[in-house]
């Protein structure tokens, strides 16, 4: 599971919504879920720019089953509250450094979440969603879903 932002014109009213300061400009966020082994995308979820990842994840309703082991980034942190099997990177304590073990399993954990990389670069090929975004922002969900439709028709056919 992971987010990625597309770039927007500036709104000409309610330009807070959509300002994220972790890109610095106005931008839409979409929530990706993907399948590990086949890369699949089983599920999107949308929203504004200054929306947090793990707000959009608990305000789109996507669930998982309790056996499904769920990875996903650091925007994440407390997602182990909401589902049991979640496995997030340990962040390091203030001051501190992380121990080998732990830095080890992080590396691990994203050479797993390397895949939902991938896909959101196959994703940004469709310059709808690397380059900016012009049309109405109610459409931007379709469009996102229409495109993930093609992934994953593609995806089907190499098969």
């Amino acid at each position: 599971m992971d987010v990625t932002e597309s770039p927007i014109e500036r709104p000409k009213r309610g330009q807070k919504k959509f300002f994220s300061g972790k890109t610095g400009e106005h931008t839409l966020k979409t929530q990706l879920v993907i399948h590990q082994k086949t890369s699949k995308i089983i599920c999107l979820g949308h929203g504004k720019g200054r929306i947090h990842d793990f707000r959009l994840f608990k305000t789109s309703g996507v669930r998982f089953g309790e056996l499904l082991k769920v990875i996903a980034d650091k925007g994440y942190q407390g997602i182990a509250k909401i589902h049991k099997l979640s496995e997030i990177p340990i962040k390091k304590p203030k001051g501190k450094k992380l121990a080998k073990q732990q830095k080890e399993y992080n590396r691990e954990l994203n050479r797993l979440r390397i895949v939902v990389e991938q896909v959101n670069r196959c994703l940004k090929i469709f310059n709808i969603l690397s380059n900016q975004y012009r049309n109405r922002h109610r459409r931007f969900g379709l469009r996102s879903n229409l495109i993930a439709g093609i992934y994953n028709f593609e995806l089907a056919l190499k098969a």
